[in-house]
């Protein structure tokens, strides 16, 4: 297999900006093909870091700026305000990592519903594509988002963990569906199969949802530097074994699936015709 054209729809490289070695993992991840990358900040604290990244490698990184449910009670009087300049400071930045969750402990599911509303509808009035976590909570982003408008330039379904039957009534809505590595698991790849096989091809990308997420070890091309609390952390070049793994499943060639879901993602993320 010769080196694939890439692109990493969805990470949050951010928690290791600044740091001498980063230069080095974004060294590695280009050589086996990573060419761009969308930089997901998820509270008000780490957009920042999200903004150094995308000033720094800005031929590399699109930055998104976002509330992510988890962070909801952490937000300041202005956090909305704030979003928007960033958003408006960076022209091809994305809305997110926004979204529901009923999994996370202790949630207040009214501030997650307002919050998650009003940033979807600054993607749709700022014409910006949005990024959407969502778990436990499909039913709801369903019914909810049948009756908003939606961001022109689309939006992903991040790490799609939902059901399958509800991949056309999601596409329907406008969504695109990214696979991550996490998915190559045992447990996971026979009840993701059944919902990758149903994505339209246009509608579909790949992720690393790095420094999470990490692929099992026969599809991890790196480890990565360690993180707080331990472990190694995912790499973004392991784009490249997710790659290879989703082609497996999907009966494809890699190169075929890494030019097809790199053309959906810079559609997306960078306004690109192909």
């Amino acid at each position: 297999m010769g080196t694939l054209r890439l692109f990493d729809a969805h990470n949050h490289l951010q928690e290791f900006a600044g740091r001498a070695d980063f230069a080095r993992m974004v060294d590695e991840a280009r050589k086996v093909g990573v060419e761009r990358m969308v930089v997901n900040g998820t509270r008000e604290s780490d957009w920042p870091a999200v903004a150094r990244l995308a000033n720094e490698w800005p031929e590399l990184v699109v930055p998104a700026f976002g509330l992510h449910p988890w962070h909801v009670a952490s937000r300041t009087p202005g956090w909305l305000k704030t979003l928007e300049a960033r958003l408006r400071e960076f022209p091809h930045a994305a809305v997110g990592e926004i979204g529901l969750d009923r999994w996370v402990r202790d949630f207040d599911w009214d501030a997650q519903t307002a919050v998650f509303a009003e940033q979807w509808r600054l993607a749709v009035a700022l014409n910006r594509p949005a990024q959407v976590h969502c778990l436990r909570a499909y039913g709801h982003l369903e019914q909810m988002l049948r009756d908003e408008r939606k961001p022109e330039r689309g939006w992903l379904l991040h790490n799609y963990g939902g059901p399958a039957e509800m991949v056309p009534a999601f596409a329907a809505l406008g969504a695109s569906f990214s696979f991550s590595g996490y998915f190559l698991t045992a447990r996971k790849i026979a009840d993701r199969t059944a919902a990758f096989t149903r994505v339209p091809g246009d509608r579909l990308l790949l992720e690393t949802d790095a420094p999470d997420m990490a692929p099992p070890e026969e599809f991890s091309r790196f480890s990565c530097f360690p993180r707080e609390g331990g472990g190694p952390a995912n790499h973004p070049g392991n784009l490249a074994g997710v790659c290879e793994g989703l082609a497996r499943v999907l009966g494809v060639s890699p190169e075929a699936l890494a030019a097809r879901t790199t053309a959906n993602a810079a559609r997306m993320f960078l306004g690109d015709a192909g």
